[in-house]
């Protein structure tokens, strides 16, 4: 990406996050930059359109998980994998309203905030992620259907009841720890949590 409007977009999410979209104006975008008008409005020209690329710069690839690359041979090497993934977009991520890389909050209840204001205002981002859930679960429910055919789990529980436990179970974590501490401890829980559910379905 070119320099300056990887600078632009990088200034524009700490102010992002540090107010929100509403609260922040384009005139303070431009001076927080240090560019001028004229080099500015070259590759943005309001601040709807600095807000569109900023959230597809810097939270598609964290947000969005590639379940045709994980293995689904096995349940446990699959949400394994997911967890691998989660580390590695953890290291890298360095979006924060600081500033400084690998926070230790690097993703917090502020990016919260900034994705539900993308949801509000951007109908092609809300779509995916919307198809991107549809995803999530269709990815999952193959792979609990898989694990139970050749008997590495046993449940009464239907295919799509385990897909959603470990989703939402995820998902829970992922809020609580956000608002409570910070992403350091979201890995180590969700790691925790989804051993307990997989062994549980193992015995």
């Amino acid at each position: 990406m070119n320099d300056s409007r990887d600078h632009i977009l990088t200034t524009s999410l700490k102010l992002f996050l540090q107010k929100s979209f509403k609260e922040v104006t384009m005139k303070e975008i431009v001076e927080h930059t240090g560019l001028s008008k004229g080099a500015f409005y070259h590759y943005f020209t309001s601040k709807e359109q600095v807000f569109m690329e900023v959230i597809n710069h810097f939270f598609r690839e964290y947000l969005h998980e590639d379940y045709s690359q994980l293995p689904t041979e096995s349940l446990a090497g699959f949400y394994q994998s997911i967890l691998v993934n989660l580390d590695r977009r953890n290291e890298g991520a360095f979006f924060t309203s600081t500033g400084e890389p690998n926070d230790e909050e690097a993703f917090n209840i502020n990016h919260y905030y900034l994705l539900f204001d993308a949801i509000r205002m951007l109908p092609a981002f809300k779509q995916k992620q919307l198809d991107h859930q549809q995803e999530e679960f269709a990815s999952w429910t193959t792979v609990v259907t898989k694990a139970r055919s050749n008997g590495e789990i046993r449940s009464a529980m239907t295919d799509e009841q385990i897909a959603k436990l470990f989703i939402y179970l995820s998902d829970g974590v992922g809020i609580n720890y956000v608002m409570t501490e910070g992403l350091s401890k979201v890995r180590q829980e969700l790691q925790s949590l989804w051993d307990g559910l997989y062994n549980t379905l193992k015995d």
